[in-house]
């Protein structure tokens, strides 16, 4: 397959493109900054931004399937980085017919998924985080209300530990859902595996440790 992977010189991005590239996909990533990876001729590298929109025309062309790891760093300030890209990409949908799947990350605690983080992580979200998880919000609603093939990723606390393969969905939200830490290396695990095949079609996931 040829997959784009936007954000992706760093964290869930950078291991969204080993993994794609580990399961033997073409992979072109969109990225403001160069992946620091091996060479290889299955990855094409464009450098360039999200909310440009020849950047992310040029990142889209013959792709099978779009992934989105856009990320604010550790930049904690207000932003509107995601619903500019989300306001894009529905552009360029709406001229262009996007029929690929497109599966995003947000984080668990966007959205109305915000009601069941644990209280400690729900003061962080509202004081430390309060301003990228409202964007991050912003940029779900706009694009699950279009007519996009999306898929909604929500990962809890983000881990650096190895690939496991071993992790728990969840597509519906209740009480007790209990969202802890998963590895980053296992969210493109199933970033990837979605691409491939997308079971989980305007769905909402949570993923976490088992």
């Amino acid at each position: 397959m040829n997959i784009t992977i936007i954000g992706a010189s760093a964290g869930i991005g950078l291991q969204t493109v080993i993994r794609g590239l580990n399961r033997n996909h073409s992979i072109t990533s969109l990225s403001r900054s160069e992946i620091e990876i091996e060479e290889n001729k299955s990855l094409k590298m464009i450098l360039g931004y999200a909310t440009n929109k020849a950047d992310l025309l040029n990142s889209i062309q013959n792709a099978d399937a779009i992934i989105v790891t856009l990320g604010a760093r550790k930049n904690m300030k207000s932003t509107t980085l995601f619903s500019d890209f989300a306001k894009l990409i529905v552009e360029i949908h709406i001229e262009n017919k996007i029929e690929i799947p497109l599966i995003f990350v947000t984080g668990f605690g966007a959205g109305e998924s915000k009601n069941y983080v644990p209280w400690l992580v729900k003061m962080f979200l509202n004081y430390l985080l309060k301003d990228v998880y409202a964007d991050k919000s912003k940029m779900e609603e706009i694009i699950t209300n279009s007519d996009m093939n999306w898929t909604v990723v929500r990962p809890g606390r983000l881990l650096d530990k190895g690939l496991t393969e071993k992790y728990r969905i969840e597509n519906t939200l209740f009480k007790g859902i209990n969202i802890g830490g998963i590895n980053r290396a296992d969210v493109a695990d199933f970033l990837i595996k979605q691409a491939e095949k997308q079971t989980e079609l305007k769905k909402y996931i949570a993923i976490s440790e088992k």
